[in-house]
């Protein structure tokens, strides 16, 4: 009430009077709404990633920036320590304060021939992510995938045994399990298991992404993937498949019975790309006609007349 003969006594008086109190009812208004943030929404979750975060590897501090970072190995030299993060952080709440967390793998090269990859999280804070220490994995290893349930986190990947040869392919499947101890702030490393081989019959086309490892053919000749990784294959249950390579990025169909398969027409980008092996990859392809899966995890694609087979991991 008080408010209505306050508005009738400035519209008698003075136009002045009720311009300037509209306009400052607006500007209170406009600010009210724009301090407002929605339910379920927060800023600082789009500004801020566990790939700009600061993490401690082999006990030197590293700051990402996109999920990269790269150092001088040493004071004017022209060798880099590159950090980058592996695959897609998994998404948990490790600390159990109903905010997700990030759990991820990060693999750093210094310049010789190692591929070091260190499992390690990132804590979600007000103002950003937390980084946390590194464990140490392996060299050259490869990383598969990882899982969680509440602060224990299991990193599944592949080693080669003790001794073997770094030009062998990885096939012994490892687990690195670690525990996020919320007192300290830290990964806890409880045990590195071995664990039990895959069963063929359960697995499936679409159960991962797939990455060339070799060619081999049954006269004895060997096609190794020149960049690791670079080559893959994600099949899809709805028929679908999508196939990165060293230059371009393709997707098509497939269709399968029992153990027989063929992929249909592609459709790619249209990169060139020098010294690329795209195009032996595919023309491989395009040979295949059936498939199986091997006690070590690997997917082989198999040629017709039996002239030889590619292996995926």
């Amino acid at each position: 009430m008080k408010i209505q003969s306050r508005l009738f006594f400035l519209f008698i008086d003075s136009r002045v009077y009720i311009a300037s109190y509209r306009i400052s009812l607006a500007a209170v208004l406009a600010a009210l709404i724009g301090c407002a943030t929605p339910v379920g929404t927060s800023k600082v979750a789009v500004e801020h990633s566990p790939a700009d975060a600061t993490y401690r590897i082999a006990g030197q501090l590293v700051t990402l920036a996109n999920g990269y970072a790269d150092t001088e190995a040493a004071p004017g030299s022209g060798s880099k320590i590159v950090t980058r993060i592996w695959g897609q952080p998994v998404q948990s709440d490790l600390n159990g304060d109903g905010v997700l967390d990030s759990v991820l793998i990060l693999s750093q090269s210094t310049g010789g021939s190692g591929e070091f990859y260190y499992a390690t999280g990132a804590i979600r804070q007000p103002d950003g992510y937390q980084g946390l220490d590194g464990i140490f994995l392996g060299d050259r290893i490869q990383p598969r995938e990882i899982s969680v349930d509440g602060n224990r986190i299991t990193y599944h990947f592949a080693d080669r045994a003790a001794g073997q040869s770094f030009a062998d392919v990885p096939t012994e499947v490892k687990a690195q399990i670690a525990i996020y101890e919320k007192d300290v702030g830290t990964l806890v490393q409880v045990a590195m298991d071995v664990e039990a081989e895959p069963d063929p019959a359960r697995m499936l086309l679409p159960m991962k992404t797939w990455f060339w490892v070799k060619t081999q053919y049954s006269n004895g000749s060997v096609i190794l993937p020149n960049k690791h990784e670079a080559f893959s294959l994600t099949f899809t249950e709805g028929g679908r498949v999508q196939i990165t390579t060293d230059c371009n990025g393709m997707r098509g169909e497939y269709q399968v019975e029992e153990e027989k398969i063929q992929f249909g027409q592609m459709m790619s980008t249209r990169k060139f790309c020098e010294d690329s092996q795209e195009q032996a990859f595919t023309k491989m392809l395009e040979e295949i006609t059936s498939f199986m899966f091997t006690a070590k995890g690997q997917l082989v694609l198999l040629f017709k007349y039996d002239s030889g087979s590619m292996i995926f991991q």
